[in-house]
């Protein structure tokens, strides 16, 4: 069966069934089983995270949701054998399940041989068509469970460096356009992350935007004085005086290029 991850949670058979999951607890139960694939989660761990204050009859809860699921499953044709009963809970066949995340990760792997291959293009190529899996938000429904909330803000980490290093490949590649479009979308998601702003700063810049690269800093600093009472980092604050002072190593191709300069300051 396969398992999504990277957005809503979903469901599928082998054979492309979507398995319906009736009911907030149920699915929560299934995603924290996914999230521990291959590994025993005791009785007592999923009555700690499905619950804050845990009724007297949490346990048998856990037994009864756990029942519920062998029927949804089987009733899809999924093995019985995948949700086992190990003392002291249950554990899921990760030798069953396929997710999502798992194939972001295998296209981020390759992606990064075929970058140190030599190849920004391919590199470049394998990361946009890693990131096209997210659907929003890792667990977006499930994520007022804080045991749900920890994971996924993992997971989502992820997904934010692996923006960050295509982003890189972009800019080196000399497509700013390409660059400063996927900013303006992700800034709507992550108004707060910095090195997004870097990026969108220089590709203005680099394509005659002076006056919409500043007003970029203006629109940062705002947002961080704002929110967090801070202005932004002293690498965007030199970033923001080159910008005012139109410094040679801003201009493509001159010197130390702005793209090693970039990836340099950004790692």
């Amino acid at each position: 069966m396969k398992v999504k991850l990277l957005g809503p949670f979903e469901m599928t058979s082998a054979t492309g069934t979507r398995i319906v999951l009736p009911g907030f607890k149920l699915r929560s139960l299934l995603a924290l089983l996914c999230l521990h694939a291959g590994r025993v989660v005791s009785a007592d761990q999923l009555v700690r995270s499905l619950w804050d204050q845990a009724p007297r009859t949490a346990q048998t809860a856990v037994q009864v949701y756990v029942s519920k699921l062998r029927k949804l499953l089987g009733a899809a044709g999924v093995e019985g054998s995948v949700l086992i009963t190990r003392s002291p809970g249950y554990l899921l066949d990760a030798r069953h399940l396929t997710t999502d995340r798992d194939e972001f990760e295998s296209l981020v792997a390759i992606a990064a041989s075929a970058e140190a291959e030599g190849s920004p293009e391919r590199a470049s190529e394998l990361l946009g068509n890693a990131l096209t899996l997210w659907e929003g938000p890792a667990l977006g429904d499930l994520r007022s469970l804080p045991a749900v909330e920890r994971v996924a803000r993992q997971i989502d980490e992820r997904r934010i460096v692996v923006c960050e290093r295509r982003l890189g490949l972009e800019f080196g590649l000399g497509r700013l356009s390409t660059v400063i479009s996927e900013i303006y979308g992700l800034i709507e998601s992550y108004p707060l992350w910095e090195n997004l702003y870097y990026y969108l700063m220089i590709s203005l810049y680099q394509t005659g935007r002076t006056a919409d690269s500043l007003r970029a800093y203006q629109q940062l600093r705002e947002a961080l004085v704002d929110a967090l009472g801070m202005e932004p980092s002293a690498q965007l604050q030199r970033l923001h005086r080159s910008v005012l002072a139109r410094d040679k190593w801003l201009d493509a191709g001159h010197g130390e290029s702005g793209t090693q300069r970039l990836v340099s300051m950004t790692m």
